[in-house]
C-alpha cells in the first residue's frame, strides 16, 4: 500500500512538473526571441548564484583562471549563469531560433561544402558553450545529415516535449536524435553506415573515460569517438560555438583532423583536442556551461 501511494505521488509530481514547463513553453513561444533570451538571463543570473551549484561554477572558473581574485570570479560566475539561462529558455523556442534569418552565422563553410561534395561523413566535436542546442539543426540545415546525442531527462513527459522541440528544429528527415547510452551506440553505427555524420560534445566528464589533462588537471575524458573515426575513416571537425554580444551565434568550423594521417595515439590526440577546447573557453569563459563538475 505504501509503495502504491509513493508511486502515485511520484506520478502526480512528474505531471505537475510537466504542466509548469509546458505552460512556460506556451508562453515563451508567444514572445519575441529577444525577450525569451532576456528573461532566461535575468532569472538565472539572479537565482543561480544563490544555489549550491554556485560553488561548482566558482571552482571551475578558479581552475581556468587561477590568477583572478574572488571578486572577478564572482562577476564572471554571474555572466556564466546568464548564458545558461539564455540557453535553457532558448531551447523551448529552438525551431523559432533556427529558422530566423541571420541568427546563426557560419565561418568555415568551405569545410562543409567539401564534405557534401565529396559525399563524406565526419565526426563533429563541440563543447557545451554558447547555445549548444543549435549545433545539430544548424549543420543539418546546411545539408549534412547528422546523428545527435542527447541526455535523457528524468521526467518522461518533459523529455518527450524537449525531444519534439529538437525534432521540429531539423530540416532533413535524414538527421535524428538518439538518447545517450546503449541505444545511441547502436544508432551511431547505423547512422555511419547510412552515411550520416555524428556530432558529439566532448567537454564533460566520462566516468569510464581515460584520464587526460584538461587545463593541467587530470580529467576523465571520452576518447571512443577517435576509435570510431579511425575505424570508419572519418575526419574529426572541431566546431567552435560563439554567442555574440547581440545574441546571434557564430559557428566556426576548424580545420579537419585526419585520423588516418595523424601519428598521435588516441590519448595524445585527445590532449591536442583539449588544448583547442581550452583556447575556446579562455576566449569566452562565460559562454561555457560552468555548472558541470568537470574536474571531479
Amino acid at each position: 500500500k505504501y509503495k502504491m501511494q509513493n508511486k502515485l505521488f511520484k506520478k502526480i509530481l512528474l505531471n505537475l512538473e510537466f504542466i509548469v514547463i509546458f505552460l512556460i513553453f506556451l508562453f515563451l513561444n508567444l514572445m519575441p526571441i529577444k525577450f525569451v533570451t532576456f528573461l532566461g538571463s535575468v532569472i538565472f543570473r539572479t537565482l543561480g548564484p544563490l544555489t549550491k551549484t554556485q560553488k561548482i561554477v566558482k571552482k571551475n572558473l578558479s581552475k581556468i583562471f587561477p590568477e583572478k581574485n574572488n571578486m572577478q570570479i564572482k562577476k564572471e560566475s554571474v555572466l556564466g549563469w546568464s548564458n545558461t539561462g539564455k540557453t535553457f529558455f532558448e531551447l523551448l523556442i529552438l525551431p523559432k531560433i533556427t529558422r530566423s534569418k541571420n541568427k546563426i552565422l557560419i565561418e568555415g563553410r568551405k569545410i562543409l561544402d567539401e564534405l557534401i561534395n565529396n559525399k563524406e561523413k565526419a565526426i563533429f566535436i563541440g563543447i557545451h558553450q554558447s547555445n549548444w542546442e543549435i549545433l545539430v539543426p544548424a549543420i543539418d540545415k546546411i545539408g549534412v545529415p547528422l546523428v545527435g546525442i542527447y541526455r535523457h531527462i528524468n521526467n518522461p513527459y518533459i523529455n518527450k516535449l524537449i525531444l519534439q522541440i529538437r525534432k521540429k528544429s531539423l530540416y532533413s528527415d535524414k538527421s535524428f536524435y538518439t538518447p545517450k547510452g546503449k541505444k545511441s551506440a547502436k544508432d551511431i553505427i547505423e547512422g555511419i553506415i547510412n552515411n550520416n555524420s555524428i556530432i558529439l560534445l566532448v567537454d564533460q566528464r566520462d566516468s569510464a573515460g581515460q584520464i587526460i589533462d584538461f587545463f593541467n588537471f587530470p580529467a576523465k575524458t571520452q576518447t571512443g569517438f577517435i576509435k570510431i573515426a579511425k575505424k570508419y575513416n572519418m575526419k574529426i571537425i572541431p566546431v567552435e560555438n560563439i554567442r555574440n554580444l547581440n545574441n546571434t551565434f557564430t559557428l566556426k568550423f576548424h580545420a579537419p583532423i585526419n585520423t588516418l594521417e595523424n601519428q598521435l595515439s588516441e590519448n595524445e590526440l585527445m590532449l591536442e583536442i583539449h588544448k583547442k577546447i581550452e583556447s575556446w573557453i579562455i576566449k569566452n569563459p562565460t559562454n561555457w556551461f560552468l555548472q558541470h563538475n568537470r574536474f571531479n
